[in-house]
C-alpha cells in the first residue's frame, strides 16, 4: 500500500512539474507575441499622412494604446485604401508608436482628438480590430471614443475578436454578432446580452457589422465596400488580393469550426517549443500590408517562431498604402537570425537596395522570398506552406484554421506530420522529474528512515 501511495506521489509531482513548465512556456509565448515597442524611437516629425479629401468618406482604423491584432488592423486598412474612394487613417488615443501582435509597430496618422478636429464630425466608418484589454486605464479612451461616435451615420465594423471590444461598449446589447470560433463560447458567457452567431462569416445589424475569425474580416469588409461602392468595386479589390472565397461575401453562412483534439499541436507549440526559431521580417518602403500580415499572423502566431522586424535605417517606413511603420532592429544590430523573411511578389525589385545591404551584412540567416513566383496566389498560402516545411503539417493546418481560411484544397503542405520537439519536451521533462524524485526518495528519505 505504501508503495502505491509513493508512486502516486511521484506521478503527482511529475504532473505538477510538466503542467507548470508548460504553463510558464505558454504565458511566455503569449507575452512575447504581444510585446510592445521598447526601442529608441526614430524622429517622427516628418511622418507622412495621406492627404485628406473632404469629398470622400473617412475610415478610421483603430489602434489601442497597448497591442492590436496585426491582421485585424492591416488588412481592412489596405482593402479600404485599395478602392481609392475613402480617406483611410490609423487612429489611436495618442499619436505615438503603437504595437501590433507579432512585433510590428505602427505610427498612427492621427490621435483621437486630431481626428475629431480634422473631421468636425464622426468618421463615416470605424474599423474595430481585436485589442486585448490588458490595462483598464490604458484601454478606456478606446471604449469612450467608440461610444462617442456610435450613430446610424457611422458604420462600425468589428474584425474577428474585435467583436469583444464592441460588446464591451454595450453597443451590441440585444443584437446578433459574430466572432472568432475559438472565443465565441467564452463570449457567450461573458456577454449573454449579445446573440452570438457561430455559423456566419459576418453578421450585419443595421450600421453594425461583425466578422468571425480573421479572414472572415475580408468578407465583412468586402460586404461594406459592396454596399457603399457597389459589387464591381468589391470584386475588384478581391481580385487584386487574389482572394479565393468571394462566395462568402454573397452568402456568409458556413460550417463553424470547433476545437478538436488535433488542435493540441497549437497548445503544445506555445507551451513546449522553448527554443523558438528567430525569423526576421524585412520592412521596406512600398511593402504590401496583407503580405506583411502573412508573415506575422502565421509564423509569429504559431507558437514556433519569434518574428523580429528589421529595416535598413532607424526611420519610419511607408507601406504601399501609406501606413508608417518602424522596425525594432536595423540590419547593423539585429540579433542572430535563422531566417530572414522578405514579403511581396515584387520585393526583389522594390527593395533591392535593402536586400543587397542585408546580403552584405554577413548575417548567415536563410533568405526567404515568401511570395516569389506567387503573384497570382492569396498572400497567406505561401506562408502556410513554408510553415509546414519549417515546422510540421499539423502546425500549418491549425494556422489556416485559426485564420478561418477555408480555401485549403490548393495548399501543398509538405513536412513532418507533427512537431517532435513540442511533444518530446514534456515527455523528457516528465521522465527527468520522475527520476529525480525517485533518486531523492531512495537516497535521502528511505535511507533516513532505515537509519
Amino acid at each position: 500500500m505504501k508503495s502505491v501511495i509513493r508512486i502516486m506521489i511521484y506521478l503527482i509531482i511529475v504532473v505538477i512539474v510538466v503542467v507548470g513548465g508548460g504553463t510558464i512556456g505558454f504565458i511566455s509565448t503569449m507575452n512575447s507575441g504581444m510585446s510592445t515597442y521598447d526601442k529608441s524611437a526614430p524622429e517622427l516629425n516628418n511622418v507622412q499622412v495621406p492627404e485628406y479629401d473632404a469629398s470622400k468618406p473617412t475610415v478610421a482604423v483603430l489602434l489601442a494604446n497597448e497591442v492590436t491584432e496585426v491582421f485585424d488592423f492591416l488588412v481592412p486598412y489596405e482593402m479600404f485604401a485599395m478602392t481609392e474612394a475613402y480617406n483611410v487613417y490609423g487612429v489611436a488615443p495618442e499619436r505615438k508608436i503603437k504595437s501590433l501582435t507579432g512585433g510590428l509597430d505602427v505610427i498612427p496618422h492621427y490621435s483621437f482628438d486630431e481626428m475629431d478636429s480634422l473631421l468636425g464630425k464622426s468618421p463615416d466608418l470605424i474599423v474595430i480590430p481585436f485589442m486585448p484589454i490588458l490595462d483598464e486605464n490604458q484601454y478606456a479612451p478606446v471604449r469612450e471614443w467608440i461610444q462617442k461616435h456610435s450613430s446610424v451615420n457611422t458604420t462600425l465594423l468589428s474584425i474577428c475578436n474585435g467583436a469583444e471590444n464592441l460588446a464591451d461598449t454595450g453597443l451590441l446589447d440585444g443584437k446578433s454578432a459574430a466572432t472568432h470560433w475559438g472565443d465565441v463560447n467564452r463570449l457567450i458567457k461573458k456577454y449573454p446580452q449579445v446573440q452570438w452567431v457561430k455559423d456566419q462569416r459576418y453578421v450585419q445589424e443595421g450600421s453594425i457589422i461583425s466578422s468571425a475569425g480573421l479572414t472572415s474580416g475580408i468578407d465583412a469588409t468586402l460586404r461594406v465596400i459592396s454596399d457603399q461602392l457597389g459589387d464591381k468595386a468589391a470584386m475588384k479589390v478581391a481580385e487584386q488580393m487574389n482572394y479565393p472565397s468571394y462566395e462568402y461575401v454573397l452568402k456568409p453562412h458556413m460550417e463553424p469550426f470547433n476545437a478538436k483534439l488535433s488542435d493540441i499541436s497549437y497548445i503544445m507549440n506555445n507551451a513546449f517549443q522553448w527554443n523558438k526559431l528567430k525569423a526576421g521580417v524585412l520592412l521596406y518602403n512600398g511593402a504590401d500590408e496583407l503580405d506583411l500580415s502573412s508573415a506575422f499572423d502565421t509564423y509569429g502566431a504559431s507558437g514556433t517562431t519569434k518574428t523580429l522586424t528589421v529595416s535598413n535605417q532607424n526611420e519610419p517606413i511607408v507601406t504601399k498604402h501609406g501606413l508608417n511603420i518602424v522596425a525594432r532592429y536595423q540590419i547593423k544590430n539585429v540579433p542572430k537570425l535563422e531566417k530572414m523573411i522578405i514579403v511581396g511578389a515584387d520585393a526583389e525589385f522594390v527593395a533591392d537596395e535593402d536586400i543587397n545591404n542585408w546580403k552584405d551584412s554577413g548575417n548567415i540567416a536563410e533568405l526567404l522570398f515568401l511570395h516569389r513566383d506567387a503573384s497570382e496566389r492569396f498572400a497567406m498560402e505561401p506562408a502556410f506552406e513554408d510553415l509546414a516545411e519549417q515546422e510540421d503539417i499539423q502546425t500549418a493546418k491549425f494556422a489556416a484554421k485559426r485564420l478561418e481560411y477555408r480555401a485549403t484544397d490548393d495548399l501543398s503542405l509538405k513536412g513532418s506530420a507533427f512537431s517532435l520537439e513540442a511533444f518530446l519536451i514534456p515527455v523528457l521533462l516528465g521522465v527527468m522529474t520522475f527520476l529525480i524524485v525517485l533518486f531523492i526518495d531512495l537516497r535521502f528519505i528511505r535511507k533516513k528512515k532505515k537509519s
